[in-house]
């Protein structure tokens, strides 16, 4: 099996976390237009999976997406460039916070369409499959997700063919504000794969390890042509579902302050540094260099989107399915 890197695993955790913590105080000023789903708090299972996967393998973000790409290596310039909805950005400006894609790291794109990325990733496994490819595709959804009709559809097929697709669900316990237990008739997403002959593992979300061994096991299982398997990553998201411009409100009524307080007492970037330190696989000191790096990376980022151009009008209809006739 592989063997994480505590110091890529460090940086890529940070490299998620301050990037969204300048796009929320971005957003905060005005200058990220429309609406923005941070990742904060789940670095550690975004990073985690992100670093099990090999440079050609395939991802599908959902409408948390920052993470993603970045998990897998991006370019934080174009990233940043796109949330501004600038010319620079991974999409030109056209897909905005929502809809990030970068295939150059095997980002096949995001969506604020729930369970969209679904399908899509068994699409990419088949394509792995047919094209005899060492290729896996892994996509990211939420547990409120794990009730659509997609993911049952996708999980069935993907089991049938015995697909290269992981399907890993980033349990955050809630659909916007609605509690998982109230709508969910089992407690872990994961035992759903059994009706599809699907294996599963529930893991720790907040430890990057943990997931990054969970992913690894599931590549080997994929890459050995065994078909799918199902992680059940429980995490917490330390924001709001989506963020509201400026306003400050408390997570109540809808999470508890003790609930809220123990998610916090386990942020996985510092249960992760803590445990580095007191290894020794990282000196406190190489531990602030990395941080110092990571904020001048994301702060030249900002610099980049600031002072990129918007996308010129005439490329409204690009991308599209066909141009609109000229009148």
């Amino acid at each position: 099996m592989s063997t994480l890197n505590d110091e890529e695993a460090l940086r890529v955790m940070l490299r998620i976390r301050i990037f969204d913590e300048q796009a929320l105080r971005l957003f905060n000023e005005g200058k990220i237009p429309g609406g923005i789903h941070l990742t904060i708090g789940q670095e550690a299972e975004v990073a985690g999976s992100g670093l099990a996967l090999n440079p050609d393998d395939y991802t599908l973000g959902n409408h948390r997406s920052h993470g993603h790409p970045i998990g897998r290596g991006a370019d934080l310039n174009p990233l940043m460039a796109e949330l501004f909805g600038k010319a620079t950005g991974v999409c030109r400006g056209h897909g905005g916070s929502m809809h990030l894609a970068d295939f150059s790291v095997g980002s096949l794109g995001e969506s604020g369409i729930v369970g969209a990325g679904m399908p899509i990733a068994v699409g990419a496994g088949l394509s792995a499959q047919l094209r005899g490819s060492d290729q896996v595709a892994l996509t990211y959804f939420g547990d409120g997700a794990a009730n659509n009709g997609l993911f049952h559809e996708s999980l069935n097929l993907a089991s049938v063919w015995k697909l290269p697709v992981i399907f890993l669900c980033e349990n955050n316990g809630y659909g916007v504000t609605t509690p998982a237990a109230e709508v969910t008739a089992v407690e872990d997403i994961g035992v759903r794969g059994v009706a599809y002959d699907v294996p599963y593992e529930i893991v720790d979300g907040q430890d990057v390890q943990a997931v990054f061994e969970a992913t690894t096991r599931a590549v080997e299982r994929a890459r050995a042509g065994e078909g799918p398997t199902l992680l059940d990553v429980k995490t917490y998201r330390y924001r709001h579902h989506a963020e509201f411009g400026g306003v400050e409100f408390s997570l109540a009524p809808y999470r508890t302050d003790e609930e809220v307080q123990a998610w916090l007492a386990r942020d996985p970037i510092k249960l992760f540094t803590e445990k580095v330190i007191k290894t020794g696989a990282l000196s406190a000191a190489r531990v602030d260099t990395i941080t110092e790096e990571v904020t001048a990376e994301v702060a030249e980022a900002v610099r980049f989107a600031e002072q990129s151009p918007l996308p010129d009008v005439s490329s409204a209809y690009e991308d599209l399915y066909a141009n609109p006739i000229p009148v």
